[in-house]
């Protein structure tokens, strides 16, 4: 068979490389972090718990959602072979400037949130010898380094040596990978596990009904064993109950990926799965949280700028940026945004300046030419 009459019949029965249930989940991981940045606190027990909710989940289902989008980057079910190096370097360019883009937010707008760019790139780097990995050894890496690594991460933020060294010249590395909000070695394993999910068709329903089993499992039963658990434990304050603080941090872990894992599902579940009527349904409502998901960089950026100017002193003299009306304003507006920019230019604006930096245009041109499959839909390809 002629070398591109068989490069043509791969590109056909390759999976989409946009799917809108993974956008969904994504989007839905976005709106999680507008609450947790900006939900003020309030009196009732019952609303904080509701809040909190969005304080670890988001952030784990938007990792799990990022390694989806690797693994469907990189051939989804059939893992492309003949340009491998070609896109471990478009990889390797974007997570470059996502690190600058995360290091220029924290410095020039000084918002009030915790930043994730710069650990999302310095992720990417981390998974680019990971990126052809099989679905087996994807998940079963993930699953086994996520039961882990939250404990090591909770041990060394405790540790006097960890914490001298975050606040030493390499402060910032030590936070990238050990001891901030974000470590790369909780959110690798995390992609990891997205990853194995893109290899087995993270749209089939046999797969649907496998990792929405797991995910719900997860949380049903690792969630309430660490609601009963103590937490913000010293080390080394009481040696007999050391033992809570790492079993705690992976259990913890666990369950909010499992919850993440159920929240995916039902994504791809409605807007894929489902009866017809119901995915025009679903796929309608969701349409502008998908639209969000589809340009994540964009949203997550305009949002710390929008953050940075909000930016008040509150009671106390405390800076703060907290208030409903601005959550309120940041959801309808990003909604609102995402959904006619998508609907009437295509990708997002900083989506299409990081795809062209990375070289990703060039190479879907010379793949669109030789196949005669580009078109306004495939335009929106890849995440």
């Amino acid at each position: 068979m002629p070398e591109d009459v068989g490069s043509r019949i791969e590109a056909r029965r390759r999976p989409a490389s946009r799917i809108t249930g993974v956008d969904a989940a994504r989007g839905i991981a976005l709106l999680g972090m507008f609450v947790a940045h900006v939900a003020p606190a309030v009196e009732s027990a019952q609303v904080a718990e509701l809040i909190a909710i969005a304080d670890e989940r988001p952030r784990l289902l938007f990792a799990l959602t990022a390694g989806v989008g690797l693994g469907l980057l990189t051939g989804a079910t059939r893992p492309r072979t003949a340009d491998r190096g070609e896109l471990r370097r478009q990889v390797a360019i974007r997570a470059v400037i996502l690190i600058l883009i995360g290091l220029i937010v924290i410095a020039e707008l000084r918002p009030l949130v915790i930043v994730i760019l710069d650990v999302y790139g310095i992720a990417f780097l981390a998974m680019l010898p990971l990126l052809f990995l099989s679905a087996r050894v994807a998940l079963a890496a993930g699953a086994v380094s996520l039961a882990v690594t939250p404990a090591v991460a909770a041990l060394a933020e405790r540790d006097p040596a960890v914490r001298a060294a975050a606040s030493g010249d390499a402060g910032i590395v030590v936070e990238w990978f050990i001891t901030g909000a974000y470590p790369v070695i909780i959110w690798v394993p995390v992609m990891l596990i997205g990853l194995g999910l893109a290899r087995l068709d993270v749209a089939a329903s046999a797969t649907v009904r496998w990792y929405a089993l797991v995910g719900v499992l997860a949380a049903a039963v690792c969630l309430p064993i660490t609601a009963s658990m103590p937490e913000n434990q010293v080390l080394g304050a009481d040696t007999a109950a050391d033992w809570v603080i790492p079993v705690r941090a992976s259990l913890e872990t666990v369950g909010n990926v499992g919850a993440g894992l159920g929240v995916l599902a039902g994504a791809v579940a409605v807007t894929a799965l489902a009866v017809a009527p119901v995915r025009r349904a679903a796929s309608t409502l969701l349409s502008p949280i998908t639209a969000m998901g589809a340009m994540p960089l964009t949203i997550y950026t305009g949002q710390l700028v929008v953050l940075s100017l909000s930016k008040r002193v509150g009671p106390g003299g405390v800076a703060t940026d907290d208030s409903w009306g601005l959550l309120i304003g940041l959801i309808v507006g990003s909604m609102a945004f995402a959904w006619l920019w998508r609907r009437y230019v295509g990708r997002g604006p900083l989506e299409v300046l990081l795809r062209a930096a990375s070289g990703r245009d060039r190479q879907d041109g010379a793949g669109g030419a030789a196949d005669g499959t580009r078109g306004r839909q495939k335009g929106r390809g890849d995440t």
